[in-house]
């Protein structure tokens, strides 16, 4: 193995969903250098179809007072459909990394307002100091919806080759209204989710929590 492959290996392998963080902010200089290698993220024809807020200080801190009660009342809006059924191997993928979650908590399945609880705290971006939104500008679609995720896995590399912590949140994009109207977004920017991160609480017992993956073989198929 390359001195690069290791540490792309050790990178990828680092690199995981963190559900509690420290209030410590991140530097401007560091977020420029973060969002700076983000961008040479791949998409097709070069169009880069994205369109990203970072939240940081006053402003994650408004939509943290605001978010959690409009969900909580059911104010909800979404750009964008949540309607995926998962049936067979991937519901018990979905299944396995909730018990793995809560068992890092010591939350019992039959404890509903716990999990209940553990859940609302995706809209207190779970304390981090930081979000970022990522919309889709219209009239973007499918295909550039796949660009915008070849864009946010950079982004969480970057921000893992930086010592940080984040974690991908598709709950944070059913108040789409209230974030463009919080951070002054274009309505034509459609909110498809959002990434809290910034320095992990490594003594929460959320953050012992590791998922598997699937096998190579269970994925891939090598022809020759």
């Amino acid at each position: 193995m390359t001195d690069v492959v290791k540490v792309f290996s050790d990178l990828v392998n680092e690199r995981r969903s963190v559900r509690a963080f420290l209030p410590k902010p991140v530097a401007q200089s560091e977020l420029e250098s973060i969002f700076g290698l983000a961008q040479r993220a791949p998409s097709n024809c070069n169009t880069q179809p994205w369109q990203v807020a970072v939240a940081s200080g006053e402003s994650i801190e408004n939509l943290r007072s605001k978010i959690l009660p409009a969900f909580s009342a059911g104010e909800w809006t979404m750009d964008f459909p949540y309607d995926g059924k998962y049936q067979g191997v991937y519901k018990e993928r979905q299944y396995k990394a909730a018990a793995d979650l809560y068992d890092a908590m010591g939350i019992t399945r039959e404890n509903k307002v716990a999990r209940n609880e553990q859940f609302m705290k995706n809209y207190e971006f779970f304390g981090a100091p930081h979000v970022a939104f990522l919309f889709l500008p219209e009239p973007f679609g499918l295909r550039e919806a796949a660009d915008l995720g070849m864009y946010a896995q950079t982004l969480m590399l970057s921000i893992a080759a930086h010592g940080l912590a984040s974690c991908p949140q598709t709950a944070l994009s059913f108040n789409c209204d209230l974030v463009r109207q919080e951070l002054n977004i274009d309505p034509a920017n459609k909110l498809l989710f959002g990434l809290s991160f910034g320095f992990e609480d490594t003594k929460h017992a959320v953050n012992a929590c590791r998922t598997d993956r699937a096998e190579l073989s269970d994925t891939v198929k090598f022809y020759s």
